[in-house]
């Protein structure tokens, strides 16, 4: 088991791959990224979600599996893009609720995931990003990937409420809330300060309050 390992959560666009990015260039921690562009189904999901979306997520949680069975086996600090309980509890669940995954897929899809996440070292904390669904659409005009731009603001605010209400009840491990609406960590030294202080205050076992 890794001394430190770190996930951080959230929905699409809302910056998790940049923190990573930036926390591992501060503290040294290996970052660990999320395997967008080697999903094979993923633009067809996008562009016909009920046909593709049993695909293209056992894809995902075939993948995050692999990942997090790599990660218990390092010895260095980690920090993670997406972990796999979000794509199950998340983005399948979504896909479920909205009748884009018929029920027999979900079943066979959940009943897999469940039997798996009971035998995975979960991390030792999860940092949950949070942010309106205006600033994760200009965030995703920003970064530019084409399959991205048709997805459906109703799309992005239902993933929002699984989130708050994923985050509120995941007792896996510790869950730290940051609300990003007003940080901009790329371009202000001092926003990524507040987040990594509070970080190091969860991993310490400080109290803290969330930003």
């Amino acid at each position: 088991m890794p001394k430190y390992f770190i996930t951080i959560a959230g929905n699409i666009g809302v910056g998790k791959s940049t923190l990573v990015d930036l926390l591992a260039r501060r503290t040294g921690w290996e970052p660990v990224y999320e395997a967008v562009a080697e999903n094979p189904y993923l633009a067809d999901f996008y562009a016909d979600m009920t046909r593709w979306s049993f695909h293209s997520q056992v894809f995902f949680l075939s993948r995050r599996l692999q990942q997090h069975h790599y990660l218990l086996q390092r010895q260095n600090a980690i920090i993670q893009d997406r972990s796999v309980y979000e794509d199950a509890e998340i983005f399948a669940r979504n896909l479920y609720v909205q009748g884009n995954m018929s029920e027999r897929d979900w079943a066979c899809y959940f009943d897999l995931y469940q039997t798996l996440a009971t035998v995975l070292t979960p991390p030792h904390l999860v940092i949950y990003l949070k942010a309106s669904v205006p600033t994760l659409r200009q965030r995703i005009i920003q970064r530019g990937r084409d399959y991205e731009q048709q997805i459906a603001d109703a799309y992005l605010e239902q993933l929002n409420r699984l989130y708050d209400e994923w985050a509120a009840n995941f007792l896996r491990s510790a869950v730290l809330t940051i609300d990003t609406n007003n940080l901009n960590y790329v371009r202000y030294e001092e926003h990524l300060d507040q987040i990594w202080q509070k970080i190091d205050e969860r991993l310490q076992g400080r109290d803290y309050l969330a930003l």
